[in-house]
């Protein structure tokens, strides 16, 4: 399992260019990791060109600082003077910079990109053709196929004598679109960063790369993201770079009662859930308070989240876990979590991680629920 993201051991690539760019790329990683603080970014940024020698006598920090704010990636912050913060440029940047880095450079297309088997009322013409049914759309209609089947039942006579009927109309099939609601919980616990391991970075990056995959192939589907520790609450996507874990327990049945929720609400047939987390259910909320045991799998921890996970069998909502953690124990708990909603389950480091969550997306949205 990768130890995930430690600063101590970043080692920028070598490399000639001492300009903007090179420094860029850096800088975007940095601010992940530090939760979108753009002082801390910059004191990392230059102890790393102490050592690595990032910038020449042609190209400073004091020119990239400018150039940043020239290219509206950050702005004065007005309630601090003297510090800066970044831009909503630079937040959908830290996304497309996820997206590459996780799922690969991916070329742009239209709208609703993900088919399904099952043809219908769709927003794409496919190359299958088929007889004129009742309801069909005059657009859909192939004219040289119509009038060739036309000439071929009826010949061709004198003056005005071409027929076309009912029975000579060929249509081209649109090729029905599903549209997906999907819902994206991350673990914001202590344990995230526990044992010096920074498993939230990685997290926010798959976040972030997900959520733009969503805005530029299928732009017609719904992503909700929340975030769980002691409780959970619904956050925008362009708070996903300023994620920062908590002094929290891990409360996932209140995560997965928030998704149940907000799919609810949904009026799309195919809906899912997508986990992200490294340890066990340690908390639930109660009338007088939180319920908390960090020590083992607690039995009333356990089997609360194991019936919320038999709901959203019920209600055909397929859970996705995606376990940062190699525990014996908690894979155990992970796959009678699984077992019990019938969905799946992966272990993966960071790199893993990012390419389970494409494809499973993908064959996700292929299914017509």
């Amino acid at each position: 399992m990768s130890a995930g993201f430690r600063f101590r051991d970043y080692v920028p690539e070598e490399t000639t260019d001492k300009g903007f760019d090179s420094l860029f790329k850096i800088f975007m990683q940095l601010v992940t990791i530090t939760s979108g603080d753009v002082g801390e970014a910059l004191s990392w940024l230059n102890e790393l060109d102490k050592q690595y020698g990032l910038t020449d006598d042609g190209y400073g920090m004091g020119n990239f600082i400018e150039d940043l704010k020239k290219k509206g990636y950050i702005d004065e912050n007005a309630q601090e003077p003297g510090s800066f913060e970044i831009t909503a440029k630079s937040e959908q940047k830290i996304r497309k910079s996820a997206l590459e880095e996780i799922f690969g450079k991916l070329k742009k297309s239209g709208p609703g990109n993900h088919r399904t088997p099952h043809t219908g009322q769709g927003d794409e013409q496919s190359t299958d053709m088929r007889e004129f049914r009742f309801g069909d759309s005059l657009d859909q209609i192939s004219m040289t196929e119509s009038i060739r089947n036309a000439q071929l039942n009826h010949g061709i006579g004198s003056g005005d004598d071409f027929m076309l009927t009912e029975g000579d109309l060929e249509v081209r099939e649109n090729e029905h679109k599903t549209q997906t609601s999907t819902v994206l919980m991350i673990d914001i616990s202590h344990s995230m960063i526990l044992y010096g391991e920074d498993r939230i970075t990685p997290a926010k990056k798959v976040a972030m790369a997900l959520a733009e995959l969503v805005k530029q192939k299928y732009p017609k589907d719904f992503l909700d993201v929340i975030v769980f520790g002691n409780d959970a609450w619904q956050i925008e996507v362009k708070e996903l770079p300023y994620l920062q874990v908590g002094p929290y327990h891990t409360n996932t049945v209140a995560g997965l009662e928030l998704a149940l929720d907000l799919l609810r609400k949904r009026k799309t047939s195919n809906k899912q859930i997508f986990m992200i987390t490294d340890g066990k259910p340690t908390c639930l909320k109660e009338a007088g308070g939180y319920y908390k045991n960090s020590f083992g799998l607690d039995r009333k921890v356990i089997n609360k989240t194991l019936n919320l996970a038999a709901a959203a069998r019920r209600l055909k909502v397929p859970i996705t876990t995606f376990m940062i953690a190699d525990d014996p124990y908690l894979k155990r708990f992970v796959e009678e979590f699984t077992e019990v909603n019938q969905g799946k389950a992966y272990y993966s480091s960071l790199k893993g991680l990012g390419h389970l969550i494409f494809e499973d997306y993908k064959k996700n949205r292929r299914k017509s629920l």
